[in-house]
């Protein structure tokens, strides 16, 4: 029920809403990837208007801190599902999602 997704656009907020995600956490810091990259802002705005949940936790893909490791678990715990996370290509999504879960154990 956690799905990860390289770069999502606002216009997939509503592709995403269809295919029956109930929420969307974003792990890309605004303009990591220049201008032409959507801002979370935006598509925070297009995923409400799709009904999504919409959560923000942008991390460096080398590392992510503890802090933010128990960020992300604490969002896994609150967010509904399934949940859709991304990032520039889904591996730090997939990273950080690991490391969430190892927090569980």
């Amino acid at each position: 029920d956690v799905y990860v997704a390289p770069q999502l656009t606002p216009e997939a907020m509503a592709s995403a809403a269809e295919a029956g995600f109930k929420a969307v956490l974003n792990n890309r810091p605004d303009f990591e990837g220049g201008a032409d990259q959507p801002t979370s802002a935006v598509i925070e705005e297009a995923a409400k208007a799709a009904g999504l949940a919409y959560a923000h936790l942008p991390v460096q893909g080398g590392y992510q801190s503890p802090e933010e490791i128990a960020q992300c678990a604490e969002l896994l715990k609150t967010l509904p599902r399934p949940l859709l996370m991304f990032c520039r290509s889904g591996a730090r999504s997939t990273k950080l999602f690991m490391q969430a879960q190892s927090l569980e154990d």
